[in-house]
């Protein structure tokens, strides 16, 4: 099934910057962007190779694609096209709620949903969350998120930082917090690592605050048990990836975005491992290490 990340937030969030930096960073992932219109996603002039009635050629084997009020039919199409794009990314409108865009991805065949992605202005998202007309929406894009990238993240003093996470944190979101700037974040926080058989994408100066390490699982485990813990948020991690052996003998693949966490059949043969990806001097190995080995005592 193709992967499906939907990207939301209020309008200058910060969504086509990231949208950018995703399509120049993609890294040889044949990457599909869908936007309600094109005027709505200035694309970067540099990367078009080619425009068309539907689709723009990206540098690097990538397309963007408008759906306008079709975006089932959008998605169809996409996945018609030969080779079909290995993920595609939803740029939801200011004012959509991501949520709902989700829902529809999840029914249908083919797609599975890879996480739900929401910028918030550091400067502004508290002030435009208490807007009697505006308020219900921003809160709304705020609770479906999976990641939620407070984005102009060096326009705000380090203490006004911390007040708007706490205020995040208080119950606003449940999501994964990730400061940032000028859209620059590692493809793999935003998109999972790639396909078996190519290395994880680096981007230097997105990189620098990640780390990824590799968790050996050669052993049956409970698969389901493993995921719903690595998605509680206690060991650091961001996105998590990796095929296991259930206790069933099963080969699974377990897919982990904030506390979203995914259980699927996997083809024989990918190695059993776990790629893990959180900020740098977070990711709690050891204690990552132990739920493994608890995961294999469940047995």
């Amino acid at each position: 099934m193709i992967p499906v990340t939907v990207i939301g937030g209020y309008l200058g969030a910060g969504k086509t910057t990231l949208v950018n930096h995703l399509l120049r960073h993609a890294d040889g992932r044949r990457l599909a962007v869908l936007v309600n219109e094109f005027g709505a996603l200035p694309i970067d002039e540099d990367l078009i190779e080619a425009r068309g009635d539907e689709l723009i050629a990206i540098a690097g084997g990538c397309v963007c694609c408008s759906f306008g009020d079709n975006l089932v039919g959008a998605l169809m199409k996409l996945s018609a096209l030969q080779p079909p794009p290995e993920q595609i990314v939803i740029e939801a409108s200011g004012v959509a709620i991501p949520g709902a865009i989700a829902a529809s991805v999840s029914l249908l065949a083919g797609f599975r949903l890879n996480g739900i992605v929401v910028l918030a202005d550091a400067e502004t998202i508290r002030g435009s969350a208490g807007d009697k007309y505006l308020g219900d929406t921003i809160l709304r894009q705020l609770r479906d998120a999976d990641l939620l990238l407070l984005s102009k993240a060096d326009l705000v003093a380090d203490s006004e930082l911390r007040k708007v996470t706490d205020w995040l944190e208080s119950g606003v979101s449940e999501a994964q917090i990730i400061a940032t700037q000028h859209g620059e974040i590692a493809v793999d926080i935003l998109l999972g690592t790639p396909a078996s058989g190519r290395p994880p994408s680096r981007t230097e100066h997105a990189d620098a605050a990640f780390e990824s390490v590799v968790i050996d699982a050669d052993k049956p485990l409970d698969a389901h048990s493993l995921a719903a813990e690595l998605a509680a948020g206690a060991y650091g991690i961001v996105r998590a990836k990796g095929f296991v052996e259930d206790l069933s003998g099963e080969r699974l693949l377990i897919q982990v975005v904030g506390r979203r966490a995914q259980v699927s059949p996997a083809q024989a043969g990918a190695s059993p491992a776990l790629v893990c990806i959180g900020l740098r001097g977070q990711i709690r190995q050891a204690a990552l290490r132990a739920l493994i080995e608890t995961a294999v005592r469940n047995d």
